[in-house]
């Protein structure tokens, strides 16, 4: 299927990317099915997704009339079965790897033959998840960048199996969002985390170590290497638990002792210490 034929999109997860992903496909026209597996995480991401519009007519970038357009071409949904519509189904449920396998698995079940089928994973192995689904040629990696409405990059992540034209077409659908998609082929953290994640770290160490102040750190990088914002305020941003998942599939992935995640971010993922999300991380919000 080629990128003009693609109308309808699914969405599985409602959470933050997941919002955002159906954000942009609805503002862009076309029709999305939102999934998740209860009605309050649809209720919460719809809430988000008209805030965000909201934002948007404010700023004057979108009319209140393409708002209500928007709003009205997403389906939020708990039934997988109404996943047979979609032209395309892009999962982005949280980095666990067996929950995105189950989600996965369950929606290849249910898209008809030929429909591509991609994970908006950050680090995940491309390749091992498309063998677990009968479509590993269909199958591809779509990396987002949160927060989706505003964040230009998608990381276009080739599996091994993965065909030329699920890749050409995929390529051209980010480019119909106005995104702008890069090529990448299947490594662990794939580049943007593979280079971000070992910053972040190497910043957690600093403040281990008593080098700096977490907010001297980050104004260092700020000024001094033009950072639009600091390793520390940005891993808070993420989700301190977050960037320990990424950076224990980076040293998995590789075997190599520089991933090793700083024992003081695990402490604070321990203490509950996630960052934004939790009022708490390396900044109290």
């Amino acid at each position: 299927m080629s990128a003009d034929a693609i109308k309808t999109v699914a969405v599985l997860g409602a959470g933050t990317m997941g919002n955002g992903i159906a954000h942009v496909f609805a503002r862009s026209g076309y029709q999305v099915i939102l999934r998740d597996v209860e009605k309050r995480f649809l209720d919460r991401g719809l809430e988000t997704i008209t805030k965000n519009l909201d934002r948007e007519v404010k700023k004057g970038k979108l009319a209140e009339a393409d708002k209500a357009a928007a709003l009205g071409r997403i389906q939020p949904v708990t039934d997988i079965a109404a996943l047979a519509a979609a032209d395309i189904a892009i999962e982005a449920v949280p980095e666990q790897r067996e929950l995105k396998t189950r989600v996965l698995k369950e929606a290849d079940a249910v898209l008809r033959p030929g429909v591509i089928l991609a994970s908006n994973t950050s680090s995940l192995a491309i390749t091992e998840i498309a063998a677990e689904t009968s479509r590993p040629g269909g199958f591809i990696g779509m990396h987002f960048f949160n927060p989706v409405p505003m964040m230009a990059l998608v990381e276009v992540i080739r599996g091994l199996a993965t065909s030329d034209a699920t890749f050409e077409t995929t390529m051209a659908l980010c480019q119909k969002l106005g995104k702008t998609p890069v090529a990448v082929n299947d490594s662990p953290g794939f580049v943007a985390n593979r280079l971000l994640l070992p910053l972040i770290n190497e910043a957690a160490f600093a403040v281990m170590e008593s080098v700096a102040k977490p907010e001297d750190i980050d104004t260092v990088m700020k000024l001094g290497t033009n950072h639009p914002m600091g390793p520390l305020e940005l891993a808070d941003f993420i989700g301190l638990d977050v960037c320990v998942a990424i950076l224990d599939v980076l040293y998995k992935g590789f075997g190599d002792p520089k991933y090793r995640a700083c024992p003081l971010l695990r402490k604070y993922v321990a203490a509950g210490w996630l960052g934004r999300k939790s009022s708490r991380g390396f900044y109290k919000y």
